[in-house]
Parts: C-alpha cells; structure tokens; sequence
C-alpha cells in the first residue's frame, strides 16, 4: 500500500487538491496500519491480548465508576455484541465486574477489578514503550507540528460529523 500511495501524486493532476488530499489521506492510513498491525502483534507475544481488549480495558481505566455497556460499544466504534463478547472474557478472568443498573434492571455497567486496574496499568506502560521505540526517530521537532496538524483534522472531522448530524 505505501508505494500504492506515491502513484496518486505521480499521475497526471499531482498538484490537484483532490489528489493531494487523497494521498494524504492513503499516508494516514498506511501509517496507522503499519503501526497497528505492529502494536497488535506485540500485545499478543506479550500479554496474550487483543488490541479490542486493550482499547476496551483503556476505556474502563478512565471511568473508574464503570460505563454501561452501551457507551462502551459506542466509545470504541464496535457493536454491542462485540463488547459483550470481550467483556464476558475479562469477567471469566476476574478483570472486569458487571452489574445491573438500579435506575434500569435492562442495562448493564462494567468496571475493572482492582486486578483488571494493576494489569491495564501493566500493559499500557509496555505499550506507551512499545510506541516511543516505533516512532523513536522522530523528533521534538518533528512531533509539535505532526501533532498540532493532527489536532486540526480531528477538529475538522469533528465539526463535519456535527453538522452532519444537525441535517
């Protein structure tokens, strides 16, 4: 896919915006797959997990009051059954406890045993490593403005979604 995205500007039209952008676009996508995939495979030689599972645990980690089963699923973009399989795992595993809701006997909130918080805690140590040594060739002054872009588009994105969403 990374030669794939240095075809796109050599066409005919390089300078075209459109085509621009698409290559943007393909580079943020092969730079966050390589990444991944390379994540993705240490947390299994490591820590016999998924990413889902890290990502799922991450989210529980910060709301330490639990979140409903619901907003997990919508937090990291997956459906309801794919939340509800990885926390029938973790639960077996006594990393997670579920509970019914008082206020709603249908609905179900989820929270990290204290086990479940010293293994995330763990894990997420060795993945903040693992990423420094990804990007370790980057520097200072590569990240400020990496990061700053990054921030933009994210609130490009967001705004489109919002008023999107107004319609």
């Amino acid at each position: 896919m990374a030669d794939d995205n240095k075809d796109v500007d050599n066409e005919s039209g390089d300078n075209e915006p459109g085509t621009r952008k698409l290559g943007l676009w393909l580079r943020l996508i092969t730079n966050s797959t390589l990444i991944e995939k390379e994540i993705r495979a240490l947390f299994r030689s490591e820590f016999g997990v998924t990413l889902p599972r890290f990502d799922l645990m991450s989210a529980l980690y910060r709301e330490q009051g639990g979140l409903t089963m619901g907003e997990l699923s919508k937090r990291l973009l997956v459906s309801n059954g794919n939340v509800t399989g990885i926390v029938e795992r973790l639960q077996k595993e006594g990393l997670v406890d579920r509970w019914i809701l008082p206020t709603d006997r249908r609905i179900y909130s989820v929270g990290l045993t204290r086990k479940g918080r010293n293994d995330f805690r763990e894990m997420a140590s060795r993945h903040k490593e693992w990423i420094g040594d990804i990007l370790q060739e980057l520097g200072e002054e590569d990240l400020g403005p990496m990061i700053g872009m990054m921030d933009h588009l994210r609130e490009i994105l967001h705004k489109r979604q919002h008023r999107k969403q107004e319609k």
